[in-house]
C-alpha cells in the first residue's frame, strides 16, 4: 500500500484517506469538501494532522498515512501506515470510555479527557500497516445530579434548583440507566382496578381506628393512613413511640410487621421489655434490601408495617448508597405502591437534617399522607409531636409526651408542665397563649434586656422567630419610646417549645418592657394578641378558648385585643383587659 500522494482523497466506499510521511517539507491541503464538511490536512515526515470544520480529528507523531477513516457516534476506524512506531491522538466524545483494537486485538479500555482526546501507541515500521478501531464502551451507570430538596434531576451541577429555587441543593449520584426507571421493575400484586361510583362508596364506623395513645390520636385525628413519615433527631424517641403503637395495635387484633434496618432483633427485644408485654400478632424483621422487604410484605400481608428507617433501605438496581436521594425516592415509591395496592398501613421513620427537615428529597413528604415531626431536646424529658402534613386532619396539631423508663407517657395538659418552676416576683416574665391546632397552649415568655458592652448589641431568640423579635423591638423603640438600640436582648420560650404564632407578640413585648423597666408582671396575668407595625394590638383566632384555658389554670387577669371583645364570653372569676395599642398594655402592667 502506497502513501496518499494526493495528501487527501475520497474513497469509493465514502471514507477518506490522507497523509504522506515521505515528504521532507510540510505540505497541506485546506478546504477539502467531503459529505458537507470541510477538511484540512497537514503532513510530512514529522507529523500528520487532520481537522474537520476547524476542529481537531487526528494527529500522529511522527507522520503517517491514514486510509479509509470512518467515524460515527460510537466508533472510529482506519488503517494507518508509517516508517516507525507512532503516537496517535484522536478526538472522540469527552469523558467517555473506549476500547482500542489493533489488528483485531484489544489493547484494553481507555477514557477520553475533558477535551475528548484519546492517545495510544501503534507499532509500525518499514511501511507496515495496522488496522485501528476505537469502540465506545456503553456504561450501565451514569452520574447525575439530584436536588436534595425537591428531587429535581439534572445532568450537570447547578447553583439554584429550577424546580424549588433552593440554592446549593444539588448532590452528585450514580444512577442506573439500563435496568429500570423509578417506579418500574417488579410490580406489586393488586386487584384489578375498576372505577367506582362515588355515591356507592360506604364508610364504616370502625374505619378510623385508635392507637390507644391519646396524644398521638389527637395529632392523627384517630386515623390510620397508608403512608406516614415520622421524623426527628437521633435518640428523641421515634422508634420507642412506634413500638408502643405496635403493641397497642397488636392487642387490638391487627397483624403488625416491624422492619428494622438499624437495630438487631436483640436490641428491639431489650426495648420491648422496657415498654411492656407483646402478643404473637407482632412480627420482627431485620432487613435493608428493598426486594426482600417487598417479598415479605406481599407474602405476609400485615395490617400495619413499620419501616425503621427509610434511609437504611436500598435497591440493588440503583447504584447510589443507602440514604441518597435516588435510594430514598425509589424506596418510598415502592412502599407507597405496596400500601395502596395491598391496603397496608405503613409507618416510615425518617432521620432529619441539621435544618430539622426529613433527610432526602422533598418529594418524599409529597408522596405520603401524613408527616409527623418529633421536637424537643433529646436530653430533656419532654417531647413534642407535631403534624406538619395530614390529609385526614388538621395540620400543626401537637401531642406532648414525657420520656420515662417505661417509654413515652402522654402529657394530657401540656400547659401545666410548661408553666412548672416559674420564678416568683421576677421581671421579664409573662405568660402568653398560643393555639397549636385546636389546642390552646400556655407558655412562659422570658426576656432579659441589659446594656451592651459592644458596639453592636446582641439579640438572641430561643423558641420563636428571631426576625419577629427584632421587628417587635423596633415597634417598642418607635411607638413606645423604649430605648433598646444600645441594649442586648435575649428572648426565650420556656419549656423547649417552638412558637411562631403571631398571638404571642403581645407577650414578647410585655416581657421585653418588663425587663427593660425592671417591672414585675403579676404571676396570674396572661396576655395574647398580634402586634402591628403601628403598635396596634390586632385580633387573633379562638380568643374565647384561650381565655377559658387561662381560667382553667387559675389565672385571674387576661390582656387581649379590643377587637376580640365580641367573640369572648364573659367569664366569672377572671378579669378581661381589652387594649387597642401596645402602650395601653404596658401602662397597665406598670400600674400594678
Amino acid at each position: 500500500m502506497a502513501v496518499v500522494k494526493e495528501l487527501i482523497r475520497t474513497e469509493e466506499n465514502g471514507t477518506i484517506s490522507f497523509g504522506d510521511y515521505e515528504k521532507n517539507q510540510k505540505s497541506k491541503v485546506s478546504d477539502y469538501p467531503h459529505q458537507g464538511d470541510m477538511y484540512k490536512v497537514k503532513t510530512f515526515k514529522e507529523i500528520t494532522k487532520l481537522e474537520r470544520n476547524g476542529m481537531f480529528v487526528y494527529e500522529s507523531v511522527p507522520g503517517t498515512a491514514v486510509f479509509n477513516l470512518a467515524q460515527d457516534g460510537n466508533h472510529m476506524s482506519f488503517r494507518v501506515e508509517g516508517p516507525e512506531d507512532a503516537q496517535i491522538t484522536v478526538e472522540l466524545e469527552a469523558e467517555a470510555q473506549y476500547e482500542v483494537y489493533l489488528d483485531g486485538a484489544s489493547t484494553g479500555k481507555m477514557e477520553t479527557n475533558l477535551g475528548g482526546k484519546l492517545s495510544f501507541s501503534v507499532e509500525l515500521g518499514n511501511g507496515s500497516a495496522v488496522d485501528v478501531k476505537n469502540c465506545k464502551m456503553l456504561k450501565n451507570k451514569k452520574t447525575v445530579y439530584f436536588c436534595q430538596e425537591c428531587g429535581y434531576e439534572s445532568s450537570k451541577w447547578m447553583g439554584q434548583c429550577p424546580g424549588c429555587k433552593a440554592w446549593n441543593s444539588f448532590a452528585e449520584e450514580p444512577v442506573s440507566t439500563g435496568k429500570k426507571a423509578s417506579g418500574g421493575g417488579k410490580s406489586v400484586s393488586r386487584q384489578q382496578s375498576e372505577p367506582v361510583i362515588l355515591k356507592e362508596i360506604s364508610l364504616k364506623e370502625d374505619e378510623r381506628q385508635t392507637t390507644k395513645i391519646g396524644e398521638l390520636d389527637r395529632v392523627l385525628r384517630g386515623a390510620f393512613v397508608p403512608g406516614l413519615v415520622c421524623g426527628g433527631d437521633p435518640g428523641i424517641g421515634k422508634s420507642t413511640l412506634l413500638l408502643q403503637v405496635c403493641r397497642n395495635l397488636a392487642e387490638n387484633g391487627n397483624s403488625v410487621l416491624y422492619i428494622s434496618g438499624e437495630e438487631s432483633l436483640r436490641q428491639i427485644k431489650l426495648r420491648a421489655n422496657r415498654i411492656g408485654t407483646f402478643n404473637e400478632n407482632l412480627q420482627l424483621l431485620c432487613e435493608t434490601n428493598l426486594d426482600t422487604v417487598r417479598e415479605v410484605m406481599e407474602r405476609k400481608k400485615p395490617d400495619v408495617a413499620i419501616i425503621d428507617s427509610i434511609q437504611t433501605m436500598f435497591d440493588e438496581e440503583i447504584g447510589s448508597a443507602p440514604g441518597s436521594v435516588s435510594q430514598v425516592r425509589e424506596s418510598t415509591n415502592v412502599l407507597m405502591q405496596i400500601a395502596k395496592g395491598l391496603g397496608i398501613t405503613i409507618f416510615i421513620v425518617g432521620h432529619v437534617t441539621k435544618e430539622g427537615n426529613v433527610a432526602g428529597p422533598r418529594v418524599l413528604e409529597h408522596m405520603v399522607d401524613t408527616v409527623l415531626y418529633f421536637e424537643g431536646d433529646r436530653h430533656a424529658s419532654y417531647r413534642i409531636l407535631r403534624a406538619v402534613k395530614n390529609r385526614f386532619g388538621s395540620t400543626n396539631e401537637i401531642g406532648v409526651f414525657e420520656m420515662q423508663s417505661s417509654g413515652l407517657e402522654e402529657v394530657s395538659n401540656p400547659s401545666e408542665y410548661l408553666l412548672e418552676g416559674r420564678p416568683e416576683n421576677a421581671s421579664g416574665c409573662v405568660v402568653a397563649c398560643s393555639m397549636e391546632g385546636t389546642r390552646p397552649i400556655l407558655v412562659e415568655i422570658q426576656a432579659l434586656v441589659c446594656e451592651s458592652n459592644f458596639g453592636i448589641p446582641r439579640r438572641t431568640a430561643v423558641g420563636t422567630d428571631f426576625n419577629r423579635v427584632n421587628l417587635l423591638m423596633a415597634v417598642l423603640e418607635k411607638k413606645v419610646g423604649l430605648h433598646l438600640a444600645s441594649s442586648d436582648a435575649y428572648v426565650n420560650i420556656a419549656g423547649g417549645m417552638k412558637m411562631t404564632e403571631p398571638a404571642i407578640d403581645l407577650g414578647i413585648c410585655l416581657a421585653i418592657a418588663s425587663s427593660m423597666k425592671d417591672i414585675v408582671i403579676p404571676d396570674k396575668l396572661m396576655a395574647f394578641g398580634e402586634i402591628g407595625l403601628s403598635g396596634e394590638v390586632r385580633a387573633v383566632s379562638m380568643a374565647g378558648q384561650r381565655v377559658q384555658e387561662a381560667k382553667k389554670l387559675g389565672f385571674d387577669t387576661v390582656i387581649l385585643p379590643e377587637v376580640c371583645r365580641s367573640s369572648v364570653e364573659k367569664a366569672d372569676g377572671i378579669k378581661l383587659v381589652y387594649v387597642r395599642q401596645i402602650q395601653e398594655a404596658i401602662r397597665y402592667i406598670m400600674s400594678k
